[in-house]
């Protein structure tokens, strides 16, 4: 059976709807959609950190409860584990206030075991952090020698555009390593000043990866690939909350990697009737992720879509 593997941040996510506090759920890019995936049977396991505290015990319990292995989670004794305080606005899209106290070692854990074809996500500026940097590239490294499909989620904040220039090196060594990279139009305008997917794919992707997927708020999915180039119109669902709807993008993407058992080796010829598919197992988890204030699938809706 091939396993998923996440690697990304850990945080709870304290949810403010009009001023004031409605949920507290455990949350991170690449750890909403390992959750969603670990509910819909999925052999996950994410590679991550936490404290050596409440939140953190609460946040390991959680993983436990859905599936997924956290036997390569670093619970640290100094520091704490990350919070963060999502404001959702009029629109139900949230803005980010993030509280975190990291010790000087951070991330020292072992590697899972990884097979050929087993696929890796990774996301956000955890991957391009220069504290961590190092250990990511050791463990792309490892994940590309072992013939592993790996999946990169940019989800690159407007807080971070100052470092772009600085960053680029990595950014671009990130998608040299990855089979599948996805982005926001706001992603691409962060990351490199232009939210146009068509002159971003040509100018900064297309030599690094063949495949890309970029989303928009308020548009449809493009799908830039060697035989494949496609917009996906997006059905439009009223929101509760927008927390989660990239991740679990990613993560319905994934899933119907699995459903439809599609090798890394077979993505350069994949046809258009495989993408379709794909991308509407990564349309449906968005849209229903959408539709309360969790940041991943629920149990009930993961148990009918098996079937």
């Amino acid at each position: 059976m091939r396993k998923v593997i996440g690697i990304g941040e850990t945080i709870m996510d304290i949810i403010f709807k009009n001023g004031q506090p409605t949920a507290a759920v455990p949350g991170g890019s690449v750890f909403n959609g390992i959750i969603s995936l670990g509910r819909l049977g999925v052999n996950v396991t994410v590679i991550s950190e936490t404290g050596n505290d409440r939140v953190g015990r609460e946040i390991l319990k959680f993983m436990e409860d859905n599936g997924v292995d956290s036997s390569n989670v670093n619970v640290y004794e100094d520091g704490r584990t990350a919070i963060s305080l999502a404001w959702l606005n009029e629109k139900n899209d949230a803005e980010y206030d993030f509280y975190k106290d990291y010790p000087k070692a951070r991330l020292n854990v072992e590697w899972p075991v990884i097979e050929k074809d087993d696929i890796i996500m990774m996301s956000s500026y955890f991957v391009l952090n220069p504290a961590l940097r190092t250990t990511v590239r050791e463990f792309l490294t490892y994940a590309r020698s072992r013939g592993a499909l790996i999946y990169y989620d940019f989800n690159y904040r407007s807080s971070h555009k100052h470092e772009s220039l600085k960053l680029r090196p990595d950014i671009l060594e990130n998608i040299e390593f990855a089979d599948i990279v996805r982005g926001s139009t706001e992603d691409l305008d962060n990351m490199f000043g232009c939210s146009d997917p068509d002159r971003v794919y040509k100018n900064e992707i297309d030599f690094y990866c063949k495949n890309m997927l970029c989303t928009d708020s308020d548009g449809d999915i493009r799908l830039f690939s060697p035989q494949v180039k496609k917009s996906y119109k997006v059905n439009r669902v009223e929101t509760v909350s927008t927390i989660g709807a990239g991740d679990n993008f990613n993560a319905g993407i994934v899933y119907g990697l699995l459903k439809e058992n599609i090798l890394r080796d077979d993505l350069p010829n994949l046809s258009e009737e495989k993408w379709n598919r794909v991308v509407q197992c990564g349309m449906d988890l968005a849209s229903q992720v959408c539709q309360s204030l969790n940041n991943s699938i629920s149990k009930e809706f993961a148990e009918s879509y098996k079937k």
